[in-house]
């Protein structure tokens, strides 16, 4: 037999191998009689051309009302979407034991700042989130209200400037540069200056945090089927060089905060009362430090942004709906002698029911992850979601 044949036959069960592979992985739903999108070698429900998630969840809700869930595949790996609101809540809420891992990818060695809060599991969550969890009560929200007030100041100034040079604004570009000032601010206590500076390195590095990945697609699919095999391979979820540049913020923040002994109330100076803790072991590392940062802050200026556009962008068609808010912001406003008071905010209920509904047509998080740490018997069927 020559070398040729020998290598065609290789080929020819190399590919059959592949093919019955796929075949079984792609059998996982419908083996167990669950409604299911047909998949596609081979990357099972992905689509390449990366239509809009709300346009692919069309397609699931379709089966809204004769099916608690929808199974899809993630190339491979098969996937559980429910569409029933008591499995959602029972999953978030009821069941929450079974589903309180994440299913992301962390990498606190080759990259601490991907173990935050949103994407950390188990015990190493729950100690992260009980240390933070009295940072964000509403007295201490009140004290950075003033933060964001003094950024909206500035904010106005700067658009009072553009409105006389230019006929027309990049009204998302503008809110994002608002957003980043108020997020540094109110996280890292730094002047981004990205109102009157539209290339600060904070915007630049946002920028590069939230629309530049680290990886190509095929790595990105790697971390997220194979995180072990990832971490072996020391692969990054983000960027190099935004991870150095939020360390380094951090650090230097921290430093100059104790050096001086500075107390301004902003994120940063809550995390470092924590480290005054005798206890060392409520007490939070530097890169977990700059890990939480680096998730209120990309969790922040793009997401708040993209509202606040979408918002406006409803208002300039709804003009009954925006004369309405205008006079419910006018008249708290003369109720507080003119100023826009973390108090007179609360009594603004017209207007967060304006940014409520702007967030149901117009999700910034379209979609959230669960991972089950055990086998799950659905209640009132035979299905069992199995543990990954």
């Amino acid at each position: 037999m020559d070398l040729l044949t020998i290598g065609v036959l290789a080929i020819i069960a190399l590919a059959t191998l592949i093919y019955l592979y796929f075949k079984k992985r792609f059998s996982y739903w419908e083996n167990r009689g669950v409604v299911h999108l047909k998949p596609s070698f081979p990357l099972g429900n992905l689509s390449l051309k990366q239509p809009h998630f709300t346009e692919f969840m069309i397609d699931i809700y379709k089966y809204k009302g004769g099916t608690p869930l929808v199974g899809i595949y993630f190339v491979t790996k098969p996937i559980v979407i429910p569409i029933e609101l008591d499995l959602i809540q029972n999953i978030l809420v009821k069941d929450f034991s079974s589903f309180h891992a994440r299913g992301m990818y962390v990498n606190e060695v080759d990259d601490p700042l991907s173990a935050h809060m949103f994407s950390l599991d188990g015990e190493k969550w729950k100690s992260i989130r009980t240390k933070l969890s009295p940072t964000f009560t509403s007295g201490k929200m009140k004290y950075m209200f003033l933060t964001v007030v003094a950024v909206a100041e500035r904010f106005l100034e700067t658009l009072g400037d553009s409105v006389k040079l230019e006929s027309q604004l990049e009204v998302t570009d503008l809110l994002g540069r608002f957003t980043t000032d108020v997020i540094g601010s109110c996280t890292f206590g730094i002047e981004c200056n990205s109102l009157k500076d539209p290339n600060s390195e904070f915007r630049q590095y946002g920028k590069k945090a939230s629309s530049e990945p680290p990886m190509p697609l095929i790595m990105h699919m790697l971390v997220l089927l194979y995180p072990d095999l990832a971490r072996k391979l020391h692969l990054r979820a983000l960027r190099k060089d935004v991870t150095d540049f939020f360390l380094d913020t951090v650090r230097s923040t921290v430093n100059y905060l104790k050096e001086n002994n500075i107390q301004r109330n902003d994120f940063m100076d809550l995390l470092i009362q924590i480290n005054n803790n005798p206890n060392e072991a409520d007490k939070i590392s530097l890169e977990e430090m700059a890990a939480q940062a680096f998730l209120f802050f990309i969790a922040g200026f793009e997401t708040s942004s993209s509202v606040m556009t979408f918002c406006l962008y409803e208002l300039s068609l709804n003009q009954d709906i925006q004369e309405k808010a205008r006079e419910e912001i006018t008249q708290v406003l003369i109720d507080h002698d003119g100023k826009l008071t973390y108090e007179g905010m609360q009594q603004m209920t017209y207007l967060e029911k304006i940014v409520n509904e702007t967030l149901r047509k117009y999700p910034s998080l379209p979609f959230l992850i669960r991972s089950t740490v055990r086998d799950y018997a659905m209640p009132d069927s035979n299905l069992v979601i199995e543990k990954g």
